[in-house]
């Protein structure tokens, strides 16, 4: 213990898997920024300008669109938690892992739960939720925009109409996706979205932007309750009271609103870097990442297929932003991952479930949705794959995502 472990001093890594991804340097700075009260005037003024900041990034008018402060899960939980009460139907687009999640956490909120399935790798199509929602009638419906286990992206368009149709509540998780492909989410209809700062955001895991509509919000303020604590009586208990404390959002909404009803301590460096990624985003414009996502994603593609690599899935629903890539019969995946680390320090990533050991994630997103991050990626994954002994072409990956780049630029 004399040495106290040491001070943290690990090599820079670049960071190519589903997520996290590497900070913006802007982020970073805006981390160190010295703390403020949580009522400081100025304090305060920077939560309203973050809410302003992330309207427009969801595309969207929603008043209430603000931070959770927590990993994109804890948003997920807040949207369900406060959503849902026992015995609530609920129906829940399942193909991936993280449609799974999306199963469970419905489950601890005692709900009932109809899952709408398909294969991994694929896509729902919107008749088979449509059938689903007109027979069960739920309060909410929720999906998986962009679901990184398969790297799959959900048609959502289909599913606003449907859930006007049957007055239910729509719920999509784009914590993979925001900022890196389009998220409209007045166009889509939706009534509550969730994200994370550390994918195409460009920003450290602990911060989940959300963003609620009005008939969402009427509904979680059905159910609020007020803190004894912070009342001047007695009062009463709501008996429709949220489960959670800290994922009340009813609480949470009161918090950022001109009320300033205190609920937490805002975790400002946290907030600070989501205000930050939200600047950079905007300053880029939309339009213009987006489509710098989607010319990195075309770049892995043509790499993997130049180096005879096989993209996972239907081409045609795949993310932009991450790419899954069938391990080659022979080939040792944890190794070749691990060789990446300590010969390149460059990370890919694994998967789950029935893809654990068949295929290897690759992120281009946010500050490495980039040229030279694409090809130096590729350029160590050949090295690799030749000293494992899968025959490739040499200089075949850099060139084909080179390629791509050219074109664009004509």
């Amino acid at each position: 213990m004399s040495a106290y472990f040491g001070e943290l001093d690990h090599p820079p890594r670049l960071l190519m898997g589903p997520g996290p991804i590497n900070v913006h340097p802007r982020v970073l700075r805006a981390m160190s920024v010295q703390l403020l009260g949580q009522f400081d005037p100025e304090f305060t003024a920077y939560m309203n300008q973050t809410m302003v900041l992330y309207r427009q990034v969801f595309q969207t008018r929603n008043p209430w669109t603000f931070l959770i402060d927590g990993t994109s899960r804890a948003a997920i939980e807040a949207a369900f938690v406060s959503t849902l009460e026992p015995g609530d139907d609920v129906v829940v687009l399942n193909a991936g892992r993280f449609g799974l999640l999306l199963v469970e956490i419905a489950a601890r909120c005692g709900a009932k739960v109809t899952t709408v399935e398909t294969d991994w790798g694929c896509v729902i199509e919107p008749d088979a939720v449509e059938a689903a929602v007109k027979r069960v009638r739920p309060r909410l419906v929720a999906c998986v925009y962009g679901d990184t286990s398969t790297t799959m992206a959900q048609p959502i368009h289909a599913l606003g109409l449907i859930c006007r149709r049957y007055d239910a509540l729509l719920y999509v998780d784009a914590t993979a996706t925001l900022s890196g492909m389009a998220a409209p989410v007045d166009a889509w209809g939706a009534d509550i979205v969730t994200a994370g700062l550390q994918k195409c955001l460009g920003g450290p895991s602990g911060s989940a932007p959300i963003t609620v509509s009005d008939r969402a919000a009427e509904h979680i303020f059905s159910r609020r309750h007020v803190e004894r604590g912070l009342m001047a009586g007695a009062g009463e208990v709501n008996p429709r009271r949220i489960a959670s404390n800290y994922f009340d959002l009813a609480m949470i909404m009161d918090y950022w609103s001109e009320k300033r009803l205190n609920h937490h301590t805002e975790a400002a460096s946290m907030l600070y870097a989501a205000r930050e990624c939200a600047r950079l985003a905007l300053e880029e414009g939309l339009d213009a990442r987006f489509a710098r996502h989607a010319l990195a994603g075309r770049a892995v593609v043509a790499a993997a297929e130049a180096l005879d690599l096989e993209v996972y899935g239907d081409a045609t629903h795949k993310m932009t932003n991450v790419t899954a890539l069938l391990i080659p019969k022979g080939v040792d995946g944890e190794r070749v991952r691990a060789r990446m680390r300590e010969d390149f320090e460059i990370e890919i990533g694994t998967a789950f479930g029935p893809l654990a050991g068949k295929v290897w994630r690759i992120g281009a997103m946010g500050l490495n949705a980039r040229k030279y991050a694409v090809a130096t990626t590729f350029a160590a994954l050949e090295a690799v794959l030749r000293r494992e002994g899968f025959p490739c072409r040499p200089g075949a990956g850099v060139d084909a995502a080179l390629a791509v780049y050219a074109e664009d630029a004509r």
